[in-house]
């Protein structure tokens, strides 16, 4: 599932694409499922016409930030993104794709399709069904948007405030990271990352943690995302140290980039990989 650094290549891609352009054609798929709220026509209709000002993002959540009300957010899900056409790829300074990466345009797929006045062109696709693309007169207000936490990226605690928002939770530290009501944005990939790069198991609880271990995670957490954001969520740009680049596959025997064993355990619902021997 797209998680923080891959959502935030979506907005950058989105932001390359409309921001400050005038919507001339808007068309969407008649899917009721990523549509929620309002059927497709209606956010057709609704957007046609409409200046694009800005495009934000809050942890996994992005929004277009209108001229004029209401203004629409979107859910990648498990694999969703915001693709361009070819020719308009010179332009957009990274971009993101899931599944199958073939030249048709539209893509397959395809939920929304924004044609700009000056002709630029955005898609979201979703393959799975599992995003959702909603309409909202007051975005910030909004359960979906009020619910979530802080954006590790954007609005990280001081570390006062990450103690005492941190140790409010129940449960182990991998549902904490999880908990996007916590931290909006960090997936199964990045908690993992966190808790591997701070040296903390995924089996602790939050009051079993020293002040200098709650210190380490969320420098951790600060690290880990700065970094995977400025990668463009590109593999091969992250430090051959991380756990990432062992972590797939589950495979028995497997080992971190400084030899330790990575065991796999399913940690708050989640397949977790972690390394016992550096996480105590």
């Amino acid at each position: 599932m797209p998680e923080l650094a891959e959502v935030e290549v979506g907005r950058k891609v989105a932001a390359a694409a409309v921001e400050g352009e005038r919507l001339a054609k808007v068309w969407t798929d008649a899917d009721t499922i990523v549509f929620q709220g309002s059927a497709p026509s209606t956010v057709a209709r609704r957007l046609k016409g409409r200046r694009v000002l800005a495009v934000g993002r809050k942890g996994k959540l992005l929004w277009f930030e209108m001229d004029a009300g209401p203004w629409p957010s979107f859910h990648f899900g498990m694999t969703g993104a915001f693709l361009v056409p070819p020719a308009q790829r010179a332009l957009t300074p990274v971009e993101l794709y899931h599944g199958p990466k073939d030249e048709a345009w539209p893509p397959r797929f395809a939920k929304i399709r924004l044609i700009t006045e000056s002709g630029r062109e955005l898609v979201m696709t979703n393959a799975r069904r599992l995003g959702r693309i909603r309409l909202h007169d007051e975005l910030f207000a909004d359960p979906v948007h009020a619910k979530l936490g802080f954006d590790p990226l954007l609005e990280l605690p001081d570390t006062k405030r990450f103690a005492g928002l941190l140790l409010r939770r129940r449960g182990v530290l991998k549902g904490v990271l999880l908990d996007q009501s916590f931290a909006a944005g960090v997936g199964n990939w990045l908690a993992d990352e966190i808790l591997y790069q701070s040296k903390l198991s995924p089996h602790r609880r939050p009051d079993s943690l020293s002040d200098r271990e709650i210190k380490a995670l969320r420098g951790a957490m600060k690290r880990v995302v700065e970094k995977a954001v400025a990668s463009d969520a590109n593999s091969r740009r992250l430090p051959r140290t991380w756990l990432f680049h062992h972590r797939w596959g589950k495979g028995q025997g497997r080992e971190t980039g400084r030899g330790e064993a990575i065991r796999f355990e399913t940690i708050a619902g989640r397949t977790t990989a972690w390394a016992p021997s550096r996480q105590r």
